[in-house]
């Protein structure tokens, strides 16, 4: 039995070897020596708490990736075949190779059902490793709010013998649409901690001294789970343009702030009287059309009580509004998102004391408040500050490590089957 076990590792080591270039092996290789000489094991295995450190997973996560890896096996040992054979499977694998992997990670429980609790422990986890630098000694209650919006955007349609419903292969992957900076982190987890890491990145808030975090309604989750959609190069600085507490509920007053400051890019945020807070990402400037326009970049989402992004689906390009003095009910003054004229994705007229949000094929987006017809109490608009255009960054990630952190990034996506909906 013992060399039939010793056969199988072997051949999946060979069958994993092959996924890598000989340079890969050797630099995987000296990264094993590396961790093994400080696990203290005659560099012969990697122990948990190098690993943990290592690689930046703590808790229930830490704990059932290094469970993973080792192949369940329980001898808190890490050998440089675990490590090449998860690598490949992680990192080189189909993309429902790579979503199970992930799956079965989040089982914190190991019993099979990916539970609410499961993935409870998992996001607080998650979050406290992102936001570390800033709030090291958070407790789990502080997470509570942007955890429970999260999983209010999951479907939990798995039973076991009439037990505690769970999440489904499917509806994992029907998730990770949805939260796509969730799915960016898990699939990161194998790569050191680091500012550039798929699903770390938290946009730098900027507002005027004089404007109190409290009466914001982008928090940094909110930024950070928004950025998801978003590539790298937008998500280093976000600054606050428009604010009706601050400026005036005023359409032309919005305009004002929001025209011409350099930056086309910018993220509506909306909460209304029913306390739901939600919005749109416009990729193109808000200037006076009397149709449509934008592209596919930008998306609908929802921070409270759910949190979700909703893209493009391609059924048509409605895709951004902005009108204003026209007389004609034909084209309602106003600025909006998908659907079609009077059944928008979500509009806000231009006395930015009502508007509305319907379930769309634009987004694929359902109705973003609880009520199809919205009242807002508060309306922020921030723009984008791009590290750089896109072709200077295209440009610059050619030099030196730059190159290989881009493509470190475009294959991670691609790898957990986001390629195809990156903004790059």
């Amino acid at each position: 039995m013992g060399n039939s076990s010793s056969s199988s590792v072997d051949h999946h080591f060979t069958s994993a070897s092959r996924a890598f270039t000989q340079k890969k092996l050797d630099d995987l290789k000296s990264l094993f020596v590396s961790l093994a000489s400080k696990s203290q094991s005659n560099d012969q295995y990697v122990s948990y708490p190098v690993f943990q450190e290592y690689f930046g997973l703590s808790g229930s996560l830490g704990e059932r990736m290094f469970d993973m890896v080792t192949q369940h096996r329980k001898d808190d040992k890490l050998t440089f075949e675990d490590l090449v054979i998860a690598k490949a499977t992680y990192e080189k694998g189909t993309d429902d190779e790579i979503a199970e992997f992930i799956y079965e990670t989040l089982d914190v429980n190991g019993n099979g059902v990916l539970t609410r609790p499961d993935l409870e422990s998992v996001l607080v986890v998650i979050l406290k490793s992102v936001f570390s630098t800033e709030s090291s000694d958070a407790e789990s209650s502080d997470y509570k709010e942007m955890v429970d919006a999260l999983l209010n955007a999951a479907t939990f349609s798995k039973s076991d013998d009439g037990s505690e419903k769970g999440m489904s292969f499917e509806d994992f992957r029907s998730w990770c649409s949805l939260v796509p900076t969730i799915r960016k982190f898990l699939g990161s987890l194998l790569m050191p901690p680091s500012t550039v890491r798929p699903g770390y990145q938290v946009p730098h808030l900027l507002y005027e001294d004089s404007v109190g975090s409290d009466r914001l309604l982008l928090k940094k989750e909110y930024a950070w789970h928004i950025g998801g959609a978003l590539p790298h190069y937008e998500l280093v600085e976000w600054k606050l343009l428009y604010h009706s507490s601050l400026h005036g509920q005023s359409f032309n007053t919005f305009l004002g702030h929001t025209s011409n400051t350099g930056m086309s890019a910018s993220v509506l945020i909306i909460k209304d009287t029913e306390g739901c807070v939600y919005g749109g990402y416009a990729s193109q400037p808000w200037e006076r059309y009397s149709d449509f326009y934008g592209d596919m970049k930008s998306f609908l989402f929802q921070l409270n009580p759910k949190a979700a992004i909703y893209r493009p689906t391609g059924a048509n390009t409605n895709i951004q509004w902005c009108a204003t003095n026209f007389t004609s009910e034909n084209i309602p003054n106003g600025i909006g998102f998908g659907g079609k004229i009077n059944h928008f994705g979500l509009f806000i007229s231009a006395s930015f004391d009502q508007g509305q949000t319907f379930e769309c094929t634009t987004f694929g987006s359902p109705s973003l408040s609880k009520t199809s017809r919205i009242q807002p109490e508060v309306i922020e608009c921030w723009g984008i500050v791009q590290a750089s255009n896109e072709q200077d960054t295209k440009h610059n990630a050619m030099k030196g490590t730059v190159l290989e952190r881009f493509k470190e990034d475009r294959n991670m996506l691609k790898l957990v089957g986001m390629a195809g909906n990156s903004n790059d």
